[in-house]
């Protein structure tokens, strides 16, 4: 039993790998955008720490330092985190053998990478046992708020850190997903779906709200077609997330 709990957690641990480096350039970037907008490195840190979702950090640090309503702020963060209730939604069934303890530490680890390979591993094994869960998880959070005191403290080094280029990775990582799921019903439609609809809310509404729309908008043609294989909303949130430069 604690052999296949360390073998699970094992694998977990190289599921990671490819999110980590993806996301390296994002938590580096977050921390030098923290200090620069008036936070200490230490509040930057705790922010990754208890937030732990890049996006809805990139817009608090926008708009904490502004002279704006805190129930804008509110709502932008909502804009921005509600693919999450989607997440949910469609995890949750499979975390029902996990206790309350279990489900409550695993749907705080529940970002983008670690939903859509939950689903990859939920297709492949028929499980998602909490240790393979953890040694996903664990890594990429870990190394995520080390990041961010990383570009804390060293981003000052760097004038304007988006001219590296580096924001390319994880789009590409997120389409890479999408394309895993191409052999699901529906797989096409729901994916122009979702990625016209959100590009179309980008130049007109902006972010963060085009990333909600264009997976809703996916969810609903995946809805509408129905029928066998119907595909989880994992694809239309994929493609709509890589839209812009997402993080954890």
């Amino acid at each position: 039993m604690v052999a296949d709990t360390q073998r699970e957690f094992l694998k977990g641990m190289r599921s990671s790998i490819t999110v980590v480096v993806a996301a390296l350039p994002f938590g580096i970037l977050f921390g030098a955008l923290a200090v620069k907008n008036g936070m200490s490195a230490t509040e930057a840190v705790l922010m990754s720490a208890t937030i732990y979702a890049g996006a809805s950090q990139m817009v608090g640090i926008d708009l904490f330092g502004k002279q704006i309503a805190p129930w804008v702020v509110v709502l932008s963060i909502f804009a921005v985190n509600f693919r999450h209730v989607l997440y949910s939604a469609v995890i949750g069934r499979h975390f029902a053998r996990w206790s309350m303890a279990q489900q409550a530490v695993g749907f705080f680890f529940l970002v983008d990478p670690q939903f859509a390979e939950a689903e990859k591993r939920q297709a492949e094994t028929g499980r998602i046992p909490f240790a393979w869960f953890m040694g996903m998880a664990l890594p990429i959070y870990v190394l995520w708020i080390i990041e961010a005191w990383i570009g804390a403290q060293f981003g000052a080094l760097i004038e304007n850190p988006r001219a590296l280029g580096l924001d390319f990775l994880l789009p590409i990582y997120f389409l890479g997903l999408v394309m895993g799921f191409r052999k699901r019903a529906h797989w096409l439609p729901v994916v122009l779906a979702s990625g016209i609809v959100s590009v179309i809310a980008y130049r007109t509404i902006g972010s963060p709200w085009h990333v909600s729309i264009g997976a809703l908008a996916g969810v609903l043609v995946g809805a509408v077609l129905g029928g066998g294989g119907k595909p989880t909303p994992d694809e239309a949130i994929s493609i709509a997330e890589a839209q812009e430069n997402p993080a954890p």
